[in-house]
């Protein structure tokens, strides 16, 4: 299944983070996108999964 990612850009403390819509409390951050992608997939498998 495929998630809505949106990805925002942390200014103050730099890097990026970003949430799944579809998935509530679903967040993560990363230093750079690759990063938080890799992150948002763990994020999400585990959101899933969770009981």
């Amino acid at each position: 299944m495929k998630y809505t990612v949106v990805i925002h850009k942390d200014i103050q403390e730099g890097g990026y983070w970003g949430e799944c819509p579809e998935l509530p409390g679903c967040y993560t951050q990363g230093e750079s996108v690759d990063e938080l992608m890799m992150n948002m997939k763990e994020a999400v498998a585990l959101y899933i999964t969770e009981d």
